[in-house]
């Protein structure tokens, strides 16, 4: 099992429109995730900068930043798109971030 971790930016004032929508997450993005291998998966809010960083254990060789072509996260993305930093494709805006020290 491998760790990846990104990070995105969150536009300013959606804080808790950001947080509702994961609180009601809808049950097929999470299924999709936890089949694709994904497990163990948080987002952390920095509010100085707005940007969320992403950590997520990944079994196999996919993690979430491969689900681009399937249409459950297509519209998971358009969902939220108006409060997130994207991509034309309405992907967030995402930048991997190299681990440099773990501890278990």
């Amino acid at each position: 099992m491998k760790r990846e971790a990104f990070k995105m930016y969150l536009k300013p004032g959606y804080e808790a429109e950001y947080e509702r929508r994961h609180r009601e997450i809808w049950p097929e993005v999470k299924q999709l995730l936890k089949e694709s291998g994904v497990s163990d998966y948080s987002i952390y809010w920095d509010k100085d900068t707005n940007i969320l960083f992403a950590v997520q254990k990944v079994s196999g060789e996919a993690s979430s930043q491969d689900l681009g072509d399937n249409p459950i996260i297509q519209k998971w993305w358009a969902y939220m798109a108006d409060i997130m930093e994207t991509n034309p494709d309405n992907s967030p805006v995402s930048i991997p971030l190299k681990e440099v020290f773990h501890m278990d």
